[in-house]
């Protein structure tokens, strides 16, 4: 995160206010607060504005002494961003050391890689996905994007300096940065595989640099320190409308945009880019009367201390969390996340980051440590927020088991080609309700076992259907089951192409997807052309505790209702409330829920 002041000594009230407004939109995302689907799109706003604030105080004192101090500068920015993170990483071990300790192996790397900043190649290495895994999430897998900033301070600075120093014109010097811009996002379109996880692209230097290079190039062009308020009025006023159009796309762009979809990476993240910059420009300018209102009270103190927001509210985010929440939104635990990640925050900048910044650790605390009042205080959160985390870690840890089991996967490992029937009937889709919940099903249950038995009838699915499996080999003898511990659908056709090419494919098909990660339409539209010919297929939603759950449920139940011979089962509504039914992760499920789920299958094929 850039410093509060750049180096020409001017403070810019409006950019903090778009601190702000990123690092809140980064919460919403991480609490998977479904009416801001793209919050993510706030770690972009935060590239391109680091981007400006950097290339801006180069330049300046490149301008004012001919020469850039790169140990001076890297220095700073290690005391800029390193205790803060170190002290999060600290707390975050301590805490996992006490409360769940199992979670300390795996999380090694990630340990040492976001301390010398590679994790986000770390994460891409390891395949880790941002978007696609339903186990515990990691409490520090936030910091892949102080990562890409860490790398660009690095390296950014020979690479200005040797362009100052040898290329004169400045417009030169912009359109070479614009060129490894357009360098980066065409290697995000290429990279990039359409319906697949995006994390790759995502998490990739490569590939989100262009945003940190379009502020750079933004500096060159529009340096802070040669900006006047004697501006003509009709020229303010266009600048502020201009301004504001672009601050009302981003927010459109982070309410209605998903990080499932194509768009984001085909151009979107750099749309995104380019308004931000236009935004900053803006925002920057000391006329500007939208920066005065971006740089209102609330909005500045929350911007000045969106660096120490960003790094400690998402571990306060999952490790208060409860995998297992069938009942849906909880505002008093958001906020109380919240609050704990504001006062964290607030200690980590009082205490740590401006004491080391402005060099006066020992003087600072030394004078504070003197006041009674102040040892009061710390004293009342050193105690109540301990409390409070300990508390809401035990309350989402309650009935819940430490492992999941499953059972062995049949894999398909052969893959033919498919041709495409177009023919796509348009009708109201049919959803299967639950049992009523007020009396479990049961297998011993002379009524259900008269169900039927399942000669002709095929289940294709993940591991969740693997759980269910031998429920429902009692209750549908002869049916058969084709699970794979994290299938996608995309795995899942060449199941059915096997099938077909074999001249097994049955009359009656069970497709349990979306467990492991999102799809898009087409993807799912291809799956059920290859089925035209099939009497029955039951559609079975998904509930998983991840991002994807309601883009995949949305997908599942529009596409279901473009084929007559498809039926939606409403596993998500018929688990509502029903927290008994799963193990630890939120997802699989226990013998209760594994009976309910196949009692839910087998009255769904025969209705």
């Amino acid at each position: 995160m850039p410093e509060k002041f750049n180096r020409s000594g001017r403070y810019m009230p409006g950019l903090d206010g778009l601190r702000a407004l990123s690092v809140l939109a980064v919460i919403a995302y991480h609490l998977n607060r479904n009416w801001l689907p793209g919050g993510l799109l706030g770690v972009g706003v935060f590239f391109v504005l680091s981007g400006y604030l950097i290339t801006d105080q180069i330049v300046a004192k490149w301008r004012r002494d001919r020469k850039i101090d790169l140990k001076d500068f890297w220095i700073r920015r290690a005391r800029r961003l390193l205790p803060a993170m170190l002290v999060m990483l600290a707390c975050v071990f301590v805490w996992l050391l006490l409360i769940d300790r199992s979670r300390l192996l795996g999380l090694q790397g990630d340990f040492v890689s976001a301390m010398l900043y590679f994790n986000n190649w770390w994460l891409i290495f390891h395949k880790v996905s941002y978007f696609e895994s339903f186990g515990p999430s990691s409490p520090i897998g936030h910091l892949w994007s102080l990562a890409i900033e860490e790398q660009f301070y690095i390296l950014w600075p020979i690479v200005l300096v040797l362009g100052l120093k040898f290329v004169r014109q400045r417009g030169k010097l912009i359109l070479f940065m614009l060129a490894g811009a357009v360098i980066s996002v065409i290697s995000m379109a290429l990279i990039y595989e359409p319906g697949s996880d995006p994390s790759r692209v995502y998490y990739g230097t490569d590939t989100r640099v262009f945003a940190l290079l379009i502020g750079a190039a933004l500096a060159i062009a529009w340096p802070s320190q040669s900006l006047t308020a004697n501006v003509a009025r009709n020229s303010r006023n266009l600048m502020d409308w201009i301004g504001t159009i672009s601050l009302v796309s981003i927010l459109v762009m982070i309410g209605r945009t998903s990080e499932y979809g194509n768009f984001l990476y085909y151009g979107g993240l750099l749309l995104l880019s380019i308004l931000s910059a236009i935004l900053i420009a803006v925002l920057a300018h000391p006329a500007s009367q939208l920066a005065k209102i971006l740089g209102c009270s609330p909005l500045r103190w929350l911007g000045e201390r969106s660096y120490s927001i960003y790094i400690w509210h998402y571990p306060v985010i999952v490790l208060t969390s409860s995998t297992v929440n069938t009942d849906g939104f909880n505002m008093f635990r958001i906020l109380i996340q919240l609050g704990a990640s504001i006062v964290l925050a607030t200690l980590s900048y009082k205490l740590i980051e401006q004491p080391i910044r402005n060099g006066a650790w020992s003087r600072t605390w030394s004078g504070m440590r003197s006041k009674p009042r102040f040892q009061w205080r710390m004293l009342f959160f050193a105690t109540l927020i301990p409390v409070i985390l300990l508390a809401m870690s035990v309350h989402g840890s309650t009935n819940q088991s430490a492992a999941v089991q499953v059972f062995t996967p049949v894999e398909t490992e052969i893959e033919i080609d498919l041709s495409k029937p177009a023919i796509k009937p348009d009708h109201p889709v049919k959803k299967v309700k639950a049992p009523p919940i007020n009396k479990q099903p049961n297998i011993t249950d002379d009524k259900i076992k008269k169900i039927g038995a399942g000669e002709g009838v095929t289940a294709i699915g993940d591991s969740v259907i693997l759980d269910a499996a031998p429920y429902l080999e009692e209750l549908l003898p002869g049916i058969l089951i084709d699970g794979k511990i994290g299938r996608q659908i995309s795995q899942a056709q060449v199941v059915v192409d096997t099938l077909k090419a074999n001249g097994k494919l049955d009359d009656r098909i069970i497709i349990e997807l979306g467990t492991n990660g999102s799809f898009d339409s087409k993807q799912l539209h291809k799956l059920l052309d290859s089925l035209s010919e099939v009497k029955q297929i039951l559609i079975v939603n998904t509930r998983v505790p991840r991002k994807w759950q309601n883009n995949v449920n949305s997908t599942l139940s529009k596409v279901a209702a473009e084929y007559s011979n498809a039926t939606l089962v409403d596993w998500f509504s018929a688990s509502k409330g029903k927290d008994s039914f799963f193990y630890k992760d939120g997802v699989h499920l226990k013998k209760e829920g594994s009976e309910f789920y196949a009692s839910l299958l087998a009255q769904a094929l025969k209705k």
